[in-house]
C-alpha cells in the first residue's frame, strides 16, 4: 500500500517541471532524456589529429527533399555540432550557439574556446530545467571541436550536464553502440580510422540499406571544421563494403 500511494504522489509531479518529486527526481527532465534515447543515431569519435561525428539522417517520406534536411551544422571555423532527439530543439540550440560564439569574437577578436562555448550552450540548457512556463530541452548534443592543437568531443544533455568523451553514442541502440566503441577504440586512432569506426558503430543498429543519402559526417581538424560531401561519404561507405 505505501509503494502505490508512493508511486501516486511520484505521478502527481510528472507534469511540473520546477517541483521534485518525493523520490528526488525532475521527471520532465528524465522524460526529455527518453526523447533523446528515442531520436535518431549519432556517434562521436577523438582521434589524436581531430574528430569524426556521424549521424543517421533518415526522412520519413521519400517526397522528402533531403538535400534541405540537417543533421549537423558549423557553430565556428573549428566547431560542428549534431543532435539525437528533437530537430526542432537543435535548430534554436544551434542559433543561440551561434550568437554566443559571435558575440565572444566582437569582444575579444578571436575564436570562442571549445569548452567556453559548451560551457555556455549547457547553461542555456541548464536555465530551461528550473524556469517557469518552459519545458527542457529535448535534445542531446555532440560538439566536436579544436583548439590550437587539441581535439574535443563534448556532449550536453536536456538537464545542462556535460561531458568529454573519447568516443561515444547517443540516440537509438546507443547502448549497443558504446558497447561497440569500447571494443573497437584506442588512443592511437588515425582519423581514416575514426571515419570508418563511426560507420561501422552507425551499421550496428541501422535500419535498411546504408547509403551516402541517409548518414552524414563530419571531421574537425585544425583546419577546420567540415561536413563531408556525399561523393566521399560514398567512396567511405564502399571502402567498407
Amino acid at each position: 500500500r505505501i509503494q502505490i500511494l508512493f508511486e501516486g504522489m511520484s505521478e502527481r509531479y510528472s507534469f511540473s517541471l520546477t517541483t521534485f518529486s518525493p523520490s528526488g527526481k525532475l521527471v520532465q527532465i528524465e522524460y526529455a532524456i527518453a526523447a533523446v534515447a528515442a531520436g535518431s543515431a549519432s556517434i562521436g569519435i577523438k582521434s589524436k589529429t581531430g574528430v569524426v561525428i556521424a549521424a543517421e539522417k533518415k526522412t520519413k517520406n521519400i517526397l522528402y527533399d533531403d538535400t534541405t534536411i540537417t543533421r549537423m551544422e558549423m557553430i565556428t571555423k573549428h566547431c560542428g555540432m549534431t543532435y539525437s532527439g528533437m530537430g526542432t530543439d537543435f535548430r534554436v540550440l544551434v542559433r543561440k550557439a551561434r550568437k554566443i560564439a559571435q558575440q565572444y569574437f566582437l569582444q575579444y577578436s578571436e575564436e570562442i574556446p571549445v569548452s567556453q562555448l559548451v560551457q555556455r550552450i549547457a547553461n542555456v540548457m541548464q536555465e530551461y530545467t528550473h524556469s517557469g512556463g518552459v519545458r527542457p530541452f529535448g535534445v542531446s548534443l555532440l560538439v566536436a571541436g579544436f583548439d590550437e592543437d587539441t581535439p574535443y568531443l563534448v556532449q550536453c544533455d536536456p538537464s545542462g550536464a556535460y561531458f568529454a568523451w573519447k568516443a561515444t553514442a547517443m540516440g537509438k541502440n546507443h547502448i549497443n553502440g558504446k558497447t561497440f566503441l569500447e571494443r573497437r577504440y584506442n588512443a592511437e586512432l588515425e582519423l581514416e580510422d575514426a571515419v570508418h569506426t563511426a560507420i561501422l558503430t552507425l551499421k550496428e543498429g541501422f535500419e535498411g540499406q546504408m547509403t551516402e543519402d541517409n548518414i552524414e559526417i563530419g571531421i574537425t581538424t585544425k583546419d577546420g571544421y567540415r561536413k563531408l560531401s556525399r561523393s566521399d561519404v560514398k567512396d567511405y561507405l564502399a571502402a567498407l563494403s
